[in-house]
């Protein structure tokens, strides 16, 4: 009877209301998670670019993904270095 009665007044504390937030949860870790190739593409040759300022890097081994679970989503990537750029604070400096 006092269950029907929060119900009706709203004060439910059952799983509907945390089951509507997880759903809604997880509408939005998808919805961040979705990215096209042509957007992924473009951060990726970003990340090349700024990447490249300080280190040697191997291009083609190059992985960026998105890893998503039921709370977050994760830019992953994996960067092979060829060697730390030294002479960076004189490659800026020369091109200023």
């Amino acid at each position: 009877m006092w269950e029907l009665l929060y119900r009706v007044l709203g004060k439910d504390n059952s799983g509907s209301r945390s089951q509507a937030k997880d759903r809604l949860r997880l509408v939005l870790v998808h919805d961040r998670a979705t990215i096209s190739p042509y957007l992924m593409n473009r951060l990726k040759e970003d990340l090349v670019k700024v990447i490249s300022n300080y280190m040697v890097i191997n291009e083609e081994g190059l992985e960026v993904y998105l890893n998503q679970d039921e709370r977050e989503v994760a830019l992953m990537a994996s960067v092979p270095v060829k060697k730390i750029r030294r002479d960076y604070m004189e490659r800026t400096q020369s091109i200023s």
